[in-house]
This record gives C-alpha cells, structure tokens and sequence, in this order.
C-alpha cells in the first residue's frame, strides 16, 4: 500500500492529546506513529509496561488511549502481550466473542532491554500473534536518569555521571533489534521520526499486519535526559539516521534490508553536539571518545550492509 500523509494523518486518532508527556518528548509521536498504521475499523489491545508513556497517558481516571488498554509491571509486558492474544483466541473458540483484536505491546527501553527482556524473550519464542514495540529513550527517564544497557557508551546519566572518575557510562550500547533478530521471528525492524513519517508508518504496518511476533525498535529522544531544547526533537532523529549511529533497517523472515541509506554519511560530532549529555566529550582532551564513538559507528555500518539483501 502506498504512503499518504494527508491520508494518513486524517485518520481518527487512536491516542488523544491532554496527556502529560514533556514537550519535545519522543514517546507520545511514536505511539500516535504506531497507531495510525492500522486500519480505522480494527481494533486492538495495549498492553504498556511501566514507565514514562504509562504514568503520562494514564492518570486514573483519565486515559488518552481510545483502545482498550491494560498496564503491566516494567517486567512482564511481552508475558501480558502473550496471555492476551493466547486468551482472545481461546474466546474466539469458544465463541464468546467474534471481533479480531490488534495486540500490541509498548515498552521503555528499560522495560524491554532490561527488566523486561526475559518476558519479551519468551514472547517471540513461543510465536505470539503480537506486536511489541520499544520506545527507546536509553535511560531510565521515569525514575531519574538513570543508565540502562540501552545508554549509549560516554553517555552523562545520573548513575554514569561525567566527571573527573569516569567520563559517563563505559560500556557500549546493546544492540537490542539484533538480539530479537536472532529469535527467528517474521519481522524485525528500526526507525525513528524523520521525514514524513514514511520508514515508520511503513514499517509498524507491516509489524502489524504480520502474522506471529513482530518487533519494533523505535528511537525515542528525551529532552529531560539527552538535554536538547523541545524543538530539536526532529533534528536529532534525523541527524542519528545521517550519521548511521541509528540505522533504518528491517529483518523480513531472516533477511536483513537497509531500508535508508545517506547519500552522505555525516561524522558522529553532528549527533553528539545536540546533546548536553555528550557536552563532556567535546572538551579539550577528550578528543579520543568521539573518535572511539565514529571508529564503533562505522564499523556496525558497515558490518549491517553486509547483511543487507
């Protein structure tokens, strides 16, 4: 199906405004991204693990979510995912019920790289009709900044501190969308926000439209923890993609693709210097982490376009 963006974006929204996301936050346009690659008239089911989006978008008695949505612990959205599209069949064969249900699952990447990785395992292994979807912000913004293994390498957070001990978190980012690629499932893809909303709109519809387990890593810029205005959000998604520090790809039934490719790969400076919380790595002296950063960057490009069809 061809991409239209006045279409598109005509759409019923299926996650109302009013919720309590910052400015400038990435969660609430992925979510709204997500959502609107399915079809008006089906229906579906969230399940959020906790976090920023869910204490954000549900305050009882208020929700922004117009689809029946169910919270779980940080730790077991993917089990809840699971137990409810292994129920609704159930239901359906039963004959209770005879709508088809959307399962969609939505997850920091606390909740899904960490706390929640042993759930979201076992989700894709046992082949779920479902969706889970990844915001990742790389940290844990909902508690205080704190790391997670989705923080990238030299990365100021508040348990990474830069500062005259250790130069921000030393370890280097675990590579999330690779590691679900590994478990054999249908389809495997990473985006962000850039553009006309294209890569995204494309890839969560094939995710959902998929039949079995899918997954989306999706960036998800925080302008409390990465420190950039609110106004930058789009800028920063766009400069990760030309830098390759987050390359669109897509791993279709075990088939890797490069879904954009820069005419001109831009050094990693153009990312980082949008950031306060690389601000220590452009200080004098410091010189040899943006290297160590474009030395790591270009080799995980190159090792991708090798993979790619």
């Amino acid at each position: 199906m061809a991409y239209n963006l006045k279409k598109e974006a005509s759409k019923p929204e299926r996650f109302a405004g009013g919720h309590k996301s910052c400015a400038g936050c990435g969660l609430p346009v992925g979510v709204r991204g997500v959502l609107r690659a399915m079809d008006p008239e089906d229906k579906a089911v969230i399940c959020c693990a906790t976090g920023c989006l869910e204490v954000s978008s549900f305050m009882y008695p208020y929700t922004a979510w117009k689809d029946s949505f169910i919270h779980s612990a940080f730790e077991n959205a993917g089990a809840m995912a699971g137990g409810v599209e292994t129920a609704l069949k159930v239901l359906k064969k039963k004959g209770k019920i005879d709508e088809d249900y959307k399962i969609i699952a939505f997850g920091g990447d606390g909740g899904t790289y960490d706390i929640g990785f042993q759930s979201l395992s076992g989700a894709m292994e046992r082949g779920h009709d479902m969706v889970y979807v990844c915001l990742d912000n790389e940290a844990y913004m909902n508690t205080g900044i704190q790391r997670s293994s989705s923080t990238p390498k030299y990365a100021d957070a508040t348990t990474s501190p830069a500062g005259t001990v250790i130069q921000g978190k030393q370890q280097n980012k675990k590579e999330l969308t690779e590691v679900i690629a590994a478990h054999n499932v249908p389809y495997v893809a990473q985006t962000t926000y850039i553009g006309n909303f294209k890569d995204l709109h494309e890839k969560a519809r094939k995710a959902i439209y998929t039949e079995g387990p899918a997954f989306l890593n999706i960036m998800s810029p925080c302008p409390r923890g990465w420190r950039y205005p609110t106004e930058e959000l789009m800028t920063i998604c766009k400069m990760a993609v030309e830098t390759c520090v987050w390359p669109l790809y897509e791993v279709v039934n075990g088939e890797w693709k490069v879904t954009y490719e820069p005419k001109n790969k831009l050094p990693v400076e153009e990312y980082l210097k949008l950031q306060g919380r690389f601000r220590h790595m452009f200080k004098p002296g410091n010189e040899w982490m943006i290297e160590d950063w474009q030395q790591s960057v270009d080799a995980r490009w190159e090792k991708l376009l090798k993979k790619s069809v």
